[in-house]
Parts: C-alpha cells; structure tokens; sequence
C-alpha cells in the first residue's frame, strides 16, 4: 500500500518535560514520532508553570513537523486523541484567553494550604466522596491558593482545565473536561460521576463551580478541527477530536491491563504503580487514589509521587550530560546494593512526607560519578517500592508487574526493580505509551473499534519478561530498609526544626 494511501490516527502526549506527536495504524504500529522538550517556568522555589500559548504553538510546530517529516498528509489522519500529565491547572478568562500560566502537577505553592486542610480533618471529609488523597498540585489546592493570593484573578476565571482539556480546546474550540482526569480533581463524586457541589463548599472554592465545563468521555468525540487549527497544524479542518486520557490510564491501556492479577508501574517525570478494578471498596488498608477506567464501569487505583526517573534527568543535566547507554554500564559495573550512599528522589515532591526534599547521604572521597547514578538508581526504586508495597496490600493476586517508562528500557534498572520488588518484571515494548493510547481513543471514538479491550487485543508488540535475582534480593531488602531508617531521622529532623523555629517566633 502507498504510503499516501494509508490511514492513521494521531496520538498527541502533553507530558512534564516533552510534547510528543506519533502516528499510529490500527494494529499500534508506530509510523512516525516528533518530540519537543517542554519549558517548565520556576518564577520561585516550588512553582512550576506552564505558558499556554507558548505551549500551543508546540503543538502547532509538533504536529506540523510530524506531518512534515513523515511525508504525511492531513487528510490521512482519520481521528485526533491527546494523552496528558494529571492534576494541575489550566485557567481561561472570560474573553476565552488563557488566564495567566497554567500549573503543573509538581507545583508546590499549596504545601501550607495542604497541611492546613489535613489538620482540619479535610482528608476524612473528601475521601469517601472523592477517593482522592490532598495533594499541592490538585485543582482544588491551587484554585484554593488562587482565591487567597491572587483574588482578582479568581475573579476572572470562566473556564477551569487539564492539559489535555486545553489542547483539545485550542484544536476545536470546545470546551469539556476529560473524565479520566477530572475524576481526580477533587471537583468529582466518584460514587456519582458527576461533580459535587458539596466538594467545593467544604474546600471554600464554591464559586468555581458555575465555570466547570461538561464532563466528556475518553473516546467520546468533543469537537472537530477548526479551518483555524487546520490552517497551523496541516490537520484537515473537520477531522474528529475524541476526550483523550490522564496518561497514567494511557500506559496502563497500553500495558494490557484487564484484571487483579497484573500491576502496572510508570517511571517518568512521577512514580505510579496502578491496577484495574471493576469495584469501589470500603475499609481497605489505605487511602487509595482511585479514578474512572477508560472502559465502562471500571476504576484505575493508584498510588503516585513524582519521585522517579526526572530525577536522573536533573543529575544527569546538572553533572554532564552521559548517554543513557553509560550511566547503565557504570551502575552495572558495581557490585549490587553495596554502597553506603543514599539518594532521596524527592526533587519535585515526596511520598515521605510534605517537608521531605531531595538529597544524597552518606557521599565520601571515594565515591565516583557511578556511585551517584547507582544512588539515583537505586533511590528511584526504593520510592516505587513505597508505593508497590501499599497497592500489594490491595491487590492480593498480583503475579506480575509490567512497567513502562523509560527506564523501562534499562536491562539493569528493571533488573534493580525485580530483584528489589521478588518479582517477574514483564516490559511491553511499546515506546510511547501516551501518543499509542491517545491513538487509541480515537481508534475507538471513530468506530474502528467497538472498545478499548477489542483495541487492546489488536495489539501487536513484544513483551520481554525479567525474573528477580533471589541471591540479589536479600541485599536489595536491607538497603531499602535503611533507606527508610534515613527518611524517619528526617522526619525528626524537621519536626525539630519547625518546633525552634515556631519557638523563635514566640521569642522564647
């Protein structure tokens, strides 16, 4: 078949550090990719922002060059679905232009909000409705901070967004919040489906709730392609635009998740370790995340932090760039879990605690370059296992575990993950999972295929499996021990600190 005969569905995934744009036939095959780095704004310590016309004129040069590179024409492309990063804030005014920078899920300006609400018992009071923990980087916590901070701009809200809701307005000028991720606001009754005006009373934010755009299903079509988007991107004008997906849902799609007996972790920019189920439970051994499933009448439960591999970026951009092929050579040629040195991965947030920052302990003369990655290495596990430990308790027939990401291409980190966690690391070799299941949406939105289990079953990818080193494990298991030992010394270390310097403030 001519190249030019083809039919493709675009995939377009807004991530924390990357745009990226593939397309995609009907079996998952990738055709063609584009990617470009995204520019994270840190106007103070703890704030991470987004341009939204800086990041629309991404996507424009994105999709343009894709289309371009790849000898693709617009009317090839049969349907658009946009993947995105969860949580944050994306605001338009009422002249329907972007209020101020968008927030990224990692924005921590709402810590002292966060800590006021769970000393008020806030957490009790959501949860049942919401399934939601508090975190800095929910709408709510920044709307919240918005309303306190910056009143006039409150006042100008008319439209409150994801990612994804953002880039799917700028495509078709229609405006929805896509489930999957609108029902891990905050905003949504996950008993309900629906939104609760109750929610936003309690978190005194009640105002929002008149500028909440409609709730739009994953493969529902939103909207089409304006003859303006046409005109920038090289789409053509018409072409169906589906809801799209958090893309934390998008790699557990592409992972193969279908029941309790498979978990799936991300190693990204966050740390997720997700698995399907077909029920909401009561009295369960933790607060877990849960959020609606791209398939009818299921949830997604999670745990999550972003404590993973964008810490390896940052070490890696702040002491010289080394190709990814090194660093997993100079972690390979030491002996395994032997070193004294920890790394706490907590450069962009923790799941240890809201005063808890990142850091290395126990560095000595001796210590090389490879000792850092192999800390990094071994940090970014240790905080997976935080998580995986938990979902364990609740998904008690797990047999594997799939991970994607990344990392997910180092034979020696995965290796690191199976011998630390006991058990059989399976590695789909899907390269991008958020362009594959946004592309998969609108397969489905488009009526090529009736679901997302007939499009998942219509994949075609390899799956390598790695099984754990017991003869490893032992080591692994008393080093992550330790690593937990350092995190509780520093838990005493700040709560110390907070009590001199609230003494200090007194003048006693």
């Amino acid at each position: 078949m001519s190249k030019h005969n083809r039919s493709f569905c675009l995939g377009i995934d807004c991530g924390g550090t990357y745009l990226k744009a593939g397309l995609y036939d009907e079996r998952g095959q990738e055709y063609s990719i584009e990617r470009t780095p995204l520019r994270t704004i840190t106007p103070q310590p703890g704030y991470a922002e987004r341009d939204l016309n800086e990041l629309w004129h991404t996507l424009i040069a994105t999709v343009s060059h894709l289309l371009k590179n790849s000898g693709t024409q617009g009317q090839q492309i049969k349907g658009v679905g946009i993947s995105a990063q969860g949580k944050g804030l994306f605001l338009l005014d009422k002249n329907n232009a972007p209020l101020g920078n968008g927030f990224l899920s990692s924005d921590r300006r709402a810590t002292e909000i966060v800590s006021q609400w769970q000393q008020q018992g806030m957490l009790e009071k959501l949860y049942p409705h919401t399934r939601q923990t508090l975190w800095t980087g929910h709408p709510v916590s920044l709307l919240r901070w918005i309303k306190d901070n910056q009143p006039e701009r409150y006042d100008r809200i008319d439209a409150l967004m994801m990612a994804h809701d953002y880039l799917r307005w700028c495509l078709t000028g229609e405006k929805g919040c896509e489930e999957s991720n609108i029902s891990e606001s905050n905003l949504y009754n996950m008993n309900t489906g629906a939104y609760d005006p109750t929610l936003s009373t309690l978190l005194n934010i009640s105002e929002i709730d008149s500028v909440l755009p409609r709730i739009v299903g994953s493969t529902e079509i939103c909207g089409e392609i304006t003859p303006q988007a046409a005109e920038l991107t090289g789409l053509v004008a018409g072409t169906p635009v589906v809801g799209g997906l958090f893309d934390v849902v998008s790699t557990a799609l592409c992972a193969g998740l279908q029941d309790e007996y498979t978990l799936n972790a991300v190693m990204g920019t966050w740390s997720v370790t997700s698995g399907i189920t077909d029920q909401l439970r009561t009295h369960e051994p933790h607060p877990y995340i849960y959020g609606r499933y791209a398939n009818t009448g299921q949830y997604i439960v999670h745990e999550a932090s972003p404590t993973s591999s964008g810490n390896l970026e940052w070490f890696s951009t702040l002491w010289g760039k080394m190709p990814f092929e090194e660093m997993n050579a100079a972690v390979n040629h030491l002996p395994k879990a032997s070193s004294e040195l920890f790394f706490l991965p907590f450069l962009y947030g923790s799941n240890a605690g809201l005063d808890m920052t990142a850091g290395f302990y126990g560095l000595q003369s001796s210590h090389h370059r490879g000792h850092l990655l192999q800390a990094v290495y071994e940090g970014v596990i240790f905080s997976h296992m935080t998580h995986l430990k938990r979902m364990l308790a609740r998904f008690t027939k797990t047999q594997t575990i799939r991970v994607m990401g990344r990392p997910a291409h180092s034979k020696v980190w995965m290796q690191m993950f199976a011998d630390t966690s006991n058990l059989p690391v399976e590695l789909p070799q899907v390269k991008e999972t958020g362009c594959l299941g946004a592309a998969l949406a609108a397969f489905v939105g488009t009526g090529h295929y009736k679901d997302f289990t007939e499009a998942q079953q219509n994949l075609d990818y390899p799956l390598y499996t790695l099984e754990p080193d017991r003869d490893s494990h032992p080591a692994y298991l008393n080093k992550k021990i330790k690593y937990q030992l350092l995190i509780e010394s520093l838990h005493n270390f700040h709560s110390q600190c907070k009590s001199r310097d609230t003494r200090e403030e007194r003048g006693i």
